[in-house]
Parts: structure tokens; sequence; C-alpha cells
């Protein structure tokens, strides 16, 4: 199946006075995992607000996010305490994993089989630093059937607004792509994730797609395309629904979760 991105379900929801919107995957909706990502409605001061409606046995999980490619188990991350990483994996019921965004990718993973869940937070970074990878190797030593292993990339950045200059898209094709130099791909290898045309050529800058790439990385993994949902939502056009640092270098967050 060629690669595609799709529409997630919008939802709004009022809870004491105010209004919170947030998106659906339809492969996690299907499948009855609760889950949800935000739109800018929700900051970090809600989540205890959040939680209560959506599970009111809740254990929220947060972690301070570095781009890295480290993951931790959700109760390393309760009781106010945020270790550095950027995975959080369930390791108990009624966990609500969370991770915040402002154009990187949140990534939701879910077996249906064990049930268990987990949540990246993964920008350039995290994809040259084999983070999928990273978690996909954890969910085998639990068990995990590849075939039985659901991912939603949600709401991030599109190749058409994340631009990078030719030294970095180098070192991004070495690093996540496991390709030495980027100018010995096809024409049509290139079209995948930068641009050709004479204007971003003019300015020595490339477009990147960074879910594209996501979605190539998980593959690699073995993990069915059908398997996989990718959001056609970006974070950089959609200014009225998103917070995005490329477009204002804010500091705000929209803020996701899948629940244990």
């Amino acid at each position: 199946m060629p690669y595609k991105e799709i529409n997630f379900s919008k939802v709004e929801i009022f809870i004491q006075n105010k209004i919170f919107e947030y998106y659906l995957s339809p492969i996690l909706s299907q499948n009855n995992f609760k889950h949800a990502y935000f739109t800018k409605s929700s900051s970090e001061k809600f989540l205890q607000l959040l939680g209560n409606h959506f599970n009111e046995n809740y254990i929220n999980c947060v972690s301070n996010q570095i781009h890295s490619n480290v993951i931790v188990f959700g109760s390393h991350s309760e009781d106010g305490i945020k270790p550095n990483a950027d995975g959080l994996i369930g390791n108990k019921c009624n966990q609500n994993l969370w991770v915040y965004t402002a154009d990187c990718m949140p990534i939701f993973f879910a077996d249906k089989r064990t049930r268990n869940v987990a949540t990246l937070h993964c920008g350039r970074k995290g994809l040259e630093k084999k983070i999928i990878k990273n978690l996909v190797k954890i969910f085998d030593n639990l068990g995990t059937s590849r075939d039985n292993l659901l991912v939603a990339i949600g709401p991030a950045i599109s190749k058409e607004h994340y631009l990078v200059d030719k030294m970095t898209l180098k070192e991004f094709y070495r690093k996540a792509e496991n390709k030495n130099i980027m100018f010995n791909l096809t024409k049509a290898e290139k079209n995948l994730y930068f641009s050709d045309s004479n204007h971003f050529q003019e300015q020595n800058l490339n477009q990147l797609d960074l879910k594209r790439s996501a979605y190539r990385q998980l593959l690699n993994e073995n993990i069915p395309d059908t398997n996989i949902d990718v959001s056609n939502l970006c974070t950089y056009k959609l200014k009225n629904e998103f917070n995005s640092w490329r477009r204002s270098k804010t500091f705000s967050r929209q803020w996701n979760f899948i629940c244990s």
C-alpha cells in the first residue's frame, strides 16, 4: 500500500465551562484504545482535569522531553516526577501517558492483544537516534507480535513547512535513513523527502518529511502498513488549532495521551 496521510476525527468536550478539542486515530478508536491528540485548547495546567474526565482512577505520567531516544516505564514518572525521556510505556493499569508537542510527532503504540501502550515524542533528532527502533525492541521483550502492534502518528509539521539546509538533510539521511550520500538517491527517492524546486534550491533549503520518515522506520521494523495511521494535520499550517515552534517560536505546547 502506498504512503498515505488520513483524516483523524475531531471531538469537542465541555468541562467546567471550557471547551477542549482533540483528534482521534481511526485504528486506535476501532480497537478501543482511549487516547486523544489535543489542540492548543489544552495545556499542562489542565492535565488533572482532563485525566479525571477520561479516567476516574487515572495516574498522569509525564516526562521531561529532551529530543533523545530514552524510553521509561510510566511508573518512573508518577507523583510529579519527570524523568528525562522522550518515550513512555505503560506498566500499570490506568496510566495516562502524556506527550507534549509543537511540530514534533506524538506517536502512539498499542498492542491489540496484550493491551500494552506507549507514547513517543519524535522529531528529526528522535528519528536520527532511532527512538522508534528502541521502543519496538521493548515491545518485543513484552511479547508483542508485530502483526498486533498498532501505531498512530498524530498532528505534526508537514514537509512543506519543515525546511532544512543541505548539511542538515545529509546528516539526517546518514543517521535516520542509513544513506551516506544523499545525492546518489534516485529522483523518486528525493521527491519523497525534499523539494527540488528552484525556489528552495536558491535558498539552499530542502523540505524534510518527518512523518514519511517515521513511517519508513516503522516498516523497517516489520510493522504492517495496515497497522499504521498517519494524520494529515499540519501543526504549522493550522495556526488556529495548533502551536508551532517553527511558525512562531512559541513555548506553548499541545498535549496528547493514550491510556493503559
